[in-house]
């Protein structure tokens, strides 16, 4: 009876993962298509009872490169799944950046550049990063917290929805 129970729960659980990713496919093109700089859009609804929520912010164009803010809540406890996410001029993924909070994300892009404003951040000082994409996507990109200190996160080719 347990195992019945058990499996039953999987299933469940797989279905809502399945669901999730095939729809924030959809969504981030939706977004893309319609090029409204800035403007963060809510798709779902996080409830504790198993809803989950993806907000998404087109920042722009950086040289070639359509860069997408995502933010995936989901969970009891309403954890996040954040991510810088890079298309090409055709809306293909690339790739993308997991930062570990909603506050490692960039703001807007300004002269070809990535600007974070780490005023928002929790422990933070006013600090305004610039990452510049010259010649191609960095590799790795440090984002400056307090001090010498910050986050270093890396660039990921692997599909992740």
């Amino acid at each position: 009876m347990k195992i019945k129970f058990l499996i039953i729960i999987i299933l469940i659980f797989t279905s809502e993962l399945i669901t999730a990713q095939t729809s924030d496919e959809i969504i981030r093109n939706e977004v893309l298509e319609k090029k409204e700089i800035g403007k963060k859009l809510t798709y779902g609804k996080w409830t504790e009872n198993g809803g989950t929520e993806t907000e998404l912010t087109y920042l722009g164009t950086l040289k070639e490169y359509k860069i997408l803010n995502s933010s995936w809540i989901w969970g009891m406890s309403k954890r996040a799944t954040n991510r810088i996410i890079i298309f090409n001029s055709k809306n293909e993924y690339i790739g993308n950046y997991y930062v570990t909070t909603k506050c490692d994300l960039p703001n807007r892009i300004e002269n070809n550049n990535l600007i974070f404003k780490r005023s928002n951040c929790e422990n933070c000082d006013n600090i305004e990063n610039k990452i510049e994409f010259k010649n191609e996507i960095p590799m790795e990109i440090f984002i400056n917290c307090k001090g010498k200190f910050g986050d270093l996160y890396s660039f990921d080719k692997t599909l992740t929805e």
